[in-house]
């Protein structure tokens, strides 16, 4: 074993403090060129990656930039620079820390790339800003070690993909430098040292003790859960009661919108006045450090939150999770218990809350899953093209470059190590011209090739505009919201949103309800109201879909008919299913028939997330509208698609086949609304689109007329382009997630089973009750107008004329 320095071993020894085993594995390894450690929540992972650092610094007389931390969260990385300062105060270490954040001042930024510090905390984002600088060279040539922590919440998104990208440049500048990855939660440790190795050398796995299990169980009432719904409202006095029990909750919704409304409901009901904040990422910087400082300072009984709480930041004593909703992740549901009991050796306490009644058989699956210690999540693919165009664009900031180097050094990043010649020319093509469609337009001949073969930009004075567009997070078209007359930032609504609001209408942010006053140079103003029901504003956040594992072990729980762990009014239900139609099984496709209404109804149970479902609920009403079965509109949850209509659908199997559709795929693709959104994102990250410019911020509506045109104009013209190639393989795998249709219709091979009742079946009952119905503006409708115009002049005497 590595020896710790003595000043290290006895500011252990004056803690009372053991050295854990993963931590000595840590410095024993610390000359590994990468090595990814798994160790549970509170376990010390963030000082075992930083130990090798704090031994190899102790000694001093080391001159300039060693060790680069990397987090997902701004936060993170200033609250790991406050406990990690206190250390190395107290142990004396000749170290200086600093961070760097899109919230570091000007003045400090410019110092730190002339005289760096010892350890710099940043983000993706500004690392990614760093290394376009000429003079990154100097400013990273002494680094000797990289850290990223939360890396599974990195590689799980284009971020992760930009960074690893950024390791690659970081590397060809110092070549000496060793990566480390820090997580709690994996699914799949092989393929995630794979992204973090540099490509294709192999990535050692440290596992640590894993702890013990946790205190998991789902919330029973003795009012069953409703039949749908998102708001799980009828366990807030159950909800209460637990946060009286415990000195801190947190309780978590999977959307921003869902906590405010919960928030709402659970302040109304909150009669004895208990402390509560919500914290979310719509709510402004101010509001959320108002919360953060009051969780540090144990003055919050309860925190309603979303996702901007699920990673490492360690705020309070929090002992409590109560996750309201069912999870739709197993990865991300142990992710969030860790935030419970956030030590090492003792186990954390939660709750899972189902939002409604069929969230009671996922619930119990996810938690069944989580004791077992069987992660999920849904694969990454290649490299996005996107992130390699703007990648290019970053590094033709940094000075000229030579496209066979660059070339290896994007393959050594583990995403693109099998990225083709051509496609990396491809992306060089679009990024020096914009592709053949566009290159007569000036705004877009970006590079130039000298006579040395080196590539360079066109025009040095761009490197501002690019620099302010840099990032591979897509801001939603919000606005901000302010009190009229104080001009006090409560936050920001979703644009669309605000454009439906009326003068005196309410709505709710921040769990206040304000009064909408107007809307001024882009900034809704309000004032307080509180006596009359609020709208909900609509947040961008994340919309979860039920993953394809967890889908595989819901389908497994309902075929096996051990409902023990499941509640008396569930399996009565499920077993009324049984009896009046079938249950729905992995190798065949249900699809149910039946009347309600006067229209004919048709439920297909395919178990494929609510993206897919919602994209099946399209497809099928395209191809029933080309039958002449008149579809009227569909609902979509995560596990079944529901349309209704004029005729009945007496044999749904070719509805359903592959070929079938694929083909109604690529009709509805080329002109969907979905395509467009799509090649936006795609747009403003491969650098078509600038989001930002010197003193002009484009609003939302702005940047989508002008990536409308140029979608239309691509379309038309250039329809191979690279960036249209990208979207339609961003939308089949994103916002419409074909993907997951594609696994149903291969599991179950064709084998459909369809059961034609007299009345809804006790699993399609519930969905009749579910919001977000699609109409359909198709035949149907108008046959209804003309048999509606046709009785009108019956029922006038007209009807002979």
């Amino acid at each position: 074993m590595t020896a710790l320095p003595p000043n290290i071993a006895d500011w252990f020894h004056r803690q009372g403090w053991e050295i854990h085993p993963h931590q000595k594995a840590m410095l024993d390894r610390a000359e590994e060129p990468a090595l990814l450690l798994i160790a549970p929540t509170g376990g010390g992972k963030t000082l075992a990656g930083f130990l090798p650092t704090l031994a190899e610094l102790a000694e001093g007389g080391f001159e300039g930039l060693h060790t680069l931390y990397v987090s997902p969260l701004k936060a993170l990385a200033a609250d790991i620079r406050r406990n990690l300062t206190r250390p190395v105060n107290e142990m004396a270490l000749p170290i200086r820390i600093e961070d760097r954040t899109g919230d570091t001042p000007a003045s400090q930024r410019r110092r730190q790339r002339a005289d760096p510090p010892h350890i710099l905390l940043t983000t993706p984002e500004s690392l990614a800003l760093l290394i376009s600088y000429e003079d990154a060279p100097r400013m990273f040539g002494s680094l000797r070690r990289v850290i990223v922590d939360e890396i599974h919440a990195l590689a799980e998104s284009k971020r992760g993909d930009q960074l690893m990208l950024a390791l690659s440049r970081l590397q060809a500048m110092a070549p000496a430098m060793r990566r480390v990855g820090l997580s709690a939660t994996v699914e799949d440790p092989p393929a995630l040292a794979a992204q973090l190795a540099r490509a294709p050398d192999p990535c050692p796995i440290l596992l640590a003790d894993p702890g013990p299990p946790p205190d998991i169980e789902m919330l029973v009432t003795d009012t069953p859960p409703p039949w749908a719904g998102g708001g799980a409202h009828y366990a807030i006095p159950q909800v209460l009661d637990l946060v009286r029990r415990h000195r801190t909750t947190l309780i978590f919704h999977n959307t921003r919108a869902q906590a405010e409304i919960f928030f709402h409901h659970l302040w109304l009901a909150n009669e004895e006045a208990l402390p509560i904040g919500i914290h979310h990422g719509s709510l402004s910087r101010a509001a959320r450090e108002k919360v953060e400082g009051a969780m540090v300072a144990g003055e919050l009984s309860a925190i309603v939150c979303t996702g901007t709480l699920d990673l490492g930041i360690d705020w309070g004593d929090v002992d409590l999770v109560i996750q309201i909703g069912a999870p739709k992740n197993v990865k991300k549901l142990v992710q969030r218990i860790g935030r419970a009991n956030h030590r090492y050796n003792a186990p954390s306490k939660a709750i899972v809350v189902p939002a409604n009644r069929f969230e009671v058989v996922e619930c119990v699956a996810a938690l069944e899953a989580a004791r077992a210690g069987e992660l999920d999540g849904e694969p990454r693919g290649r490299g996005p093209q996107d992130v390699l165009c703007q990648h290019i664009l970053i590094r033709a900031c940094a000075g000229p470059f030579d496209a066979d180097d660059l070339f290896e050094e994007v393959r050594a990043a583990g995403a693109y190590a099998d990225l083709a010649r051509a496609e990396f020319d491809a992306c060089l093509n679009f990024v020096a011209t914009g592709g053949y469609a566009l290159r007569a337009y000036d705004r877009w001949q970006r590079l130039k090739q000298g006579p040395d073969g080196m590539w360079a930009l066109r025009d040095p004075r761009a490197t501002t505009r690019i620099r302010m567009n840099l990032g591979t997070i897509i801001d939603y078209d919000n606005v901000d919201v302010r009190m009229r007359r104080s001009h006090q930032l409560l936050g920001e609504i979703e644009e669309g949103f605000a454009a439906t609001l009326h003068p005196g209408e309410t709505f709710l942010i921040g769990g206040q309800v304000v009064r909408y006053e107007g809307l001024k140079e882009m900034v809704v103003e309000v004032s307080r109201r509180s006596d009359k029901e609020p709208r909900v504003a609509t947040y961008g956040g994340t919309k979860f879909s039920t993953t394809t594992e967890l889908q595989h072990r819901i389908l497994d729980l309902l075929n096996s008919g051990e409902w023990d762990a499941l509640p008396g009014h569930t399996r009565d239900w499920l077993a009324l299913q049984r009896d009046r139609s079938l249950m729905p099984r992995a190798d065949r496709l249900l699809i149910e028939s039946f009347p309600f209404e006067n229209r004919a109804h048709t439920c297909v149970h395919a178990f494929a997330g609510r993206n897919a479902q919602q994209t099946l609920g399209l497809l099928l009403t395209h191809r029933m509208e080309e039958a002449g079965l008149h579809p009227l509109g569909f609902v979509a949850t995560d596990y079944a698609t529901l349309v209704w209509g004029l005729d009945e659908v007496t044999d749904p199997a070719p509805l359903v086949s592959r070929g079938e559709l694929e083909d109604g795929l690529e009709t509805w693709l080329s002109g969907n609304a979905v395509m467009k959104r799509t090649f936006r994102n795609v747009g403003i990250i491969s650098g078509l689109i600038e989001r930002n410019l010197p003193q002009l911020k484009k609003s939302g509506r702005q940047a989508t007329f002008s990536s409308d045109i140029l979608y239309d104009t691509l379309h038309k013209y250039d329809p191979d382009h690279l960036l249209l190639r990208i979207t339609r393989d961003e939308a089949l795998r994103g916002l419409v997630s074909f993907g997951r249709i594609d696994e149903m219709l291969a599991r179950t091979e064709g084998r459909v089973d369809h059961v034609v009742l007299d009345r809804p079946s006790p699993l399609a009952a519930p969905m009749l009750l579910e919001r977000g119905r699609v109409p359909v503006e198709g035949a149907g409708r108008q046959r209804i107008e003309e048999e509606e115009a046709a009785r009108l002049l019956r029922e006038s005497g007209l009807g002979a004329l």
